[in-house]
């Protein structure tokens, strides 16, 4: 059975924090209340990653683990990112993780960021994939 989103989370082998989103997001996923959601790995270090993560126009190289919430499109059968209702650099969740463009998430490195993707953050990314 085809779900309605798919997260596509980038990253890389033998990356901790990327291991790390991986398993915050499986933990998630494991809840019925995301039952619409699956996950997809791309890793950026094989060709099929890296060309996902290109096609995905709109995270820094330099922030990840990412994540981008895509939505199945009916008509082609494709999964599309989701556009963000309220474009803006920052939120009180997410903070500069929260990408500016799409419904997702990237690794914000600065001092105040921490490099952590929490859970809460990605919970707060699928509540607006779904609102």
């Amino acid at each position: 059975m085809t779900k309605s989103y798919k997260i596509k989370v980038f990253g890389k082998p033998g990356c901790a924090k990327c291991k790390t989103l991986n398993q915050r997001v499986d933990k998630l996923l494991a809840d019925k209340k995301w039952s619409e959601f699956e996950k997809e790995y791309c890793d950026v270090e094989t060709v099929d990653g890296l060309v996902a993560f290109a096609s995905a126009e709109c995270i820094n190289p330099q922030r990840i683990p990412a994540m981008l919430i895509t939505r199945k499109d009916e008509t082609t059968g494709r999964y599309d990112p989701v556009p963000t209702r309220d474009p803006k650099p920052a939120d009180n969740v997410c903070g500069k993780s929260k990408l500016y463009q799409y419904v997702g998430l990237q690794t914000d490195y600065t001092p105040a960021g921490n490099g952590i993707i929490s859970p809460k953050m990605i919970t707060s990314v699928l509540k607006e994939a779904c609102a």
